[in-house]
């Protein structure tokens, strides 16, 4: 979606006298490579291996050093998951020369061990800062280029090749600086180019926005989807459904019989349900002291209750079963704030915890429940935001721009594949690292 700064500094009068043009980024296409140039693997611990082997088996040239790349890199993925004291860290420096060397929407991955699993003081310190380095190096990196972290819990190859995977691919062009756990739980992809092939999906508030463009990325990838939105919505609803060749339920979220009649639905026309996308939401912005109760109830009942209503039927006996997908949409502004949003950002911070608590309840299911956290997504929602927040709301992350609907969907695409069984009970943010909120 154009917008009056980026028209401005992309005319051609800003580009012949020089101003900094914003990176296009790379963005997910079927069939297209995993990672654009040469990918380096370095470090000192268990996967450098078989990382090395999956990599040039999904057709990837692999540098052996930063010295003796002669071409521009289109990776560097670092192990360290085995350093257990500081001055292990320095081997990161080394890497100064290959970082250089990254071309435009390049990536790090940096891998390591979840602290949380360990308990030695200078392990613990030495893993957590990882996370330091991978968060700031994130907001060095220019032209498109990002840093994330993957940290395993266990056994987990299978958890590291998809999010390894996930953060090389165009899927994750505006997912920087972020950290993903995984645990030893299996899982793979009978079919990579269309992993979600035989599933069901549910995706509600799916007549526009980015709930339509999550319906459209569902079905690329193979599932069947069931488009859910308020009656007052049908004839959008009814292009989407039809655009997707899957089928619109015309539906209060809200309504107390809401997951019931989702449930019904999917069972009486597809035999059942597969992965569910919680994207339902609405905005009543007013500062605190002026907001009237009909903001803060109605914001709260479509944005957190509803979910809480229809996840007792829909991960009852005759919901999701077992291998289920659930993704809940929260926002930056339930991590970061914002102001005027007291009743938004309080719903969508409720959102991570009720993704933090389900997925412990359903584990044993071998369901999984994951959020994703949207920053400045350009919308017909964020059209509407004063010019000077608006332009603010774009530049203010390491990427320099607004991300797309697009970029939201495919971070749900990835959670909801049969590959990402070892992703659980976390929340990713789709925000270009915002410079908000961490």
């Amino acid at each position: 979606m154009p917008d009056l700064f980026t028209t401005l500094i992309t005319s051609p009068l800003a580009k012949k006298a020089g101003v900094p043009q914003p990176t296009r980024l790379r963005r997910y296409e079927p069939g297209g490579p995993l990672c654009e140039g040469p990918v380096l693997v370095a470090g000192t611990g268990p996967y450098v291996a078989p990382l090395r082997q999956w990599l040039g088996a999904a057709g990837l040239a692999l540098a052996e050093t930063s010295d003796a790349a002669t071409d521009r890199l289109g990776a560097v993925v670092v192990d360290l998951s085995d350093a257990t004291d500081p001055g292990q860290l320095g081997l990161l420096k080394s890497l100064a020369p290959a970082v250089k060397k990254l071309r435009t929407n390049g990536r790090v991955v940096v891998v390591g061990t979840d602290p949380a699993t360990l308990e030695d003081p200078a392990h613990v310190a030495t893993q957590r800062a990882l996370e330091g380095f991978v968060r700031s190096l994130g907001k060095e990196l220019r032209a498109g280029a990002t840093a994330n972290h993957v940290l395993v819990g266990g056994e987990a190859s299978d958890g590291l090749r998809s999010a390894v995977g996930f953060f090389l691919s165009g899927r994750s062009a505006y997912v920087d600086g972020q950290v993903v756990r995984v645990d030893a739980t299996r899982g793979g992809n009978p079919n990579e180019e269309r992993p979600l092939d035989g599933k069901v999906a549910v995706v509600t508030g799916a007549a526009r926005g980015i709930g339509a463009e999550i319906a459209r990325v569902l079905a690329r990838d193979g599932a069947t989807v069931i488009a859910v939105d308020v009656p007052a919505a049908g004839e959008a609803l009814a292009r989407v459904a039809n655009e997707v060749h899957g089928t619109a339920l015309l539906l209060d979220v809200t309504a107390p019989e809401a997951g019931a009649a989702i449930v019904e639905h999917a069972r009486s026309r597809h035999g059942g349900i597969d992965i569910v996308v919680h994207n339902a939401g609405i905005t009543r912005d007013k500062l605190f002291v002026n907001m009237d109760d009909s903001r803060w109830d109605s914001v709260m009942d479509v944005n957190l209750r509803s979910i809480l209503r229809m996840n007792e039927a829909l991960l009852g006996p005759d919901g999701l079963g077992g291998g289920g997908r659930m993704v809940c949409l929260s926002s930056m502004a339930g991590i970061a704030g914002n102001r005027g949003q007291t009743n938004y950002a309080a719903s969508k911070a409720g959102v991570i915890g009720l993704v933090t608590a389900t997925a412990e309840d359903v584990t044993e299911r071998s369901i999984t429940v994951n959020g994703v956290a949207p920053g400045f997504i350009e919308t017909e929602m964020t059209a509407r935001i004063p010019f000077a927040t608006r332009e603010i709301g774009r530049r203010m992350n390491s990427l320099q721009q607004g991300g797309t609907p697009r970029d939201v969907a495919e971070t749900i695409a990835w959670l909801v594949q049969p590959g990402s069984a070892a992703v659980n009970g976390q929340v990713v943010r789709v925000c270009g690292q915002s410079m908000l909120g961490a």
